[in-house]
């Protein structure tokens, strides 16, 4: 959990680092530059049968799949694990995320009512766990930990609901039959799972399929990394015990070996290195080798590639205006009153409690930060508007609306947390040592 949340607090800075320069390219004298950039075609032609598409393409629709894998893993891990394992724990953010997505959506909804700009209602639904998380991070010592989990579990939820929203609304006409082979792929990683195939690559085509023949039925080819995340295992072959005995046992062998003045310990060796493989869970295994790279390199990548907003494209005239107010008051305004008044009614209702040692203004904070909406806005924006004004005016929304929302979670942080708690946490240690007394 703290490996996680470290990575996607600094990785926001890198985040931040390529979205600023995808603006300032985009608007200067080489701004062709960059559209000819991601336009270029790249593909694979074998045969009769070719595949091409844009760079862009490529990183929304190819890589970006990598990331939601990830997301699947997240999920799939908490559901086991985490916070989300336990319904009364799960209670308070699902609710808080709940709020989140509607409010902001019925704000948008409202603002575009009737136009055909009202397809964007689901782009100020979106948190950007790596930004919101980076907020926090800056305010170091002040941050309850509970409140991190609670910001992780919020955005987990989020991020599910995102999926759910970009599978059922901005997806195209499904192929059932495509949609078919899609299932079949994804039913022979459950077969291989039974068999006790422990090798990954032999996973990667059918996961390929499953990629491949969800972006042909019409739905967006994401879902299948997410899908395939959510079939990972989630224990381990081994666990640490057996691990500690096998290793334990490799050890006395070459121990023995090199006694025995014999050289070839490989076979020793290699069962260590098994061993090692499947002492966790495929899910943790498979998200510890690519968190990083998604946070580092697949999602600044995405941010350069679809931050490039050219300022002198865009309009507020018509019905841009109220892309923009839509979205710039969704995700500051609507996102923290969702996240307060979500959270607020479930404990009210006995449906959920706070943790221990957040309190009620501390959750003020998360509905602050929860308003960077950033790549998953800008991904759902990428799906609901055709290239022209009016994708470029909700890029900007988007990278105004989280600028706002970021600074604002900061300040409102520094205000509000750690105020009483020097004194609360005195209180706590007199109490302490009186019963000791006792």
């Amino acid at each position: 959990m703290d490996r996680f949340l470290a990575v996607e607090a600094a990785s926001g800075i890198v985040l931040l680092v390529a979205a600023a320069a995808a603006l300032v390219w985009a608007n200067t004298p080489a701004a062709a530059l960059y559209e000819a950039l991601w336009n270029t075609p790249l593909g694979l032609t074998l045969g009769p049968v070719s595949f091409e598409r844009d760079l862009r393409w490529w990183v929304n629709d190819g890589l970006m799949t990598v990331f939601f894998f990830v997301v699947g893993l997240e999920i799939r891990r908490e559901m086991h694990a985490g916070e989300l394992s336990d319904l009364r724990r799960a209670a308070l953010p699902l609710a808080a995320a709940v709020g989140g997505m509607l409010v902001p959506a019925a704000i948008y909804a409202a603002l575009n009512a009737g136009r055909a700009t009202s397809v964007g209602w689901g782009v100020p639904m979106a948190t950007d766990i790596a930004f919101a998380v980076g907020v926090l991070a800056l305010l170091g010592d002040r941050v309850p930990p509970a409140l991190r989990v609670l910001l992780l579990a919020l955005a987990v939820i989020d991020d599910l609901g995102a999926i759910l929203v970009i599978a059922i609304f901005y997806s195209g006409g499904v192929d059932l039959l495509a949609l078919g082979a899609a299932g079949a792929g994804l039913a022979g990683i459950l077969v291989l799972q039974l068999f006790g195939v422990r090798t990954i690559a032999a996973y990667v085509p059918l996961a390929l399929v499953a990629w491949g023949a969800t972006y042909a039925s019409g739905v967006h080819p994401t879902i299948a990394g997410v899908l395939v995340g959510l079939l990972t295992p989630v224990r381990a072959w081994l666990g640490a015990d057996r691990f500690a005995d096998t290793a334990e046992a490799a050890a006395r062998g070459v121990r023995d070996a090199a006694g025995a003045g014999i050289t070839h310990i490989h076979e020793h060796l290699d069962a260590v290195a098994r061993a090692t493989r499947e002492a966790v869970s495929p899910v943790e295994r498979l998200e510890h080798a690519l968190h990083g790279w998604v946070a580092w390199f697949v999602m600044p990548l995405f941010a350069f590639a679809n931050a490039g907003v050219s300022l002198g494209s865009l309009s507020l005239a018509g019905d841009g205006w109220r892309v923009f107010v839509g979205i710039v008051a969704g995700l500051v305004i609507g996102k923290a009153v969702g996240v307060y008044g979500a959270a607020r009614a479930a404990t009210a209702l006995g449906a959920a409690t706070l943790p221990r040692g957040v309190r009620w203004a501390d959750v003020t904070v998360v509905g602050g930060v929860a308003g960077i909406g950033f790549t998953m806005a800008l991904f759902v924006a990428q799906l609901a508007f055709p290239p022209g004004p009016a994708l470029e005016t909700a890029k900007l929304a988007i990278l105004a609306a989280s600028g706002v929302a970021g600074v604002a979670g900061y300040a409102l942080g520094r205000l509000v947390l750690g105020v009483g708690r020097r004194s609360e946490g005195a209180a706590t240690n007199a109490e302490a040592e009186a019963s000791t007394e006792m």
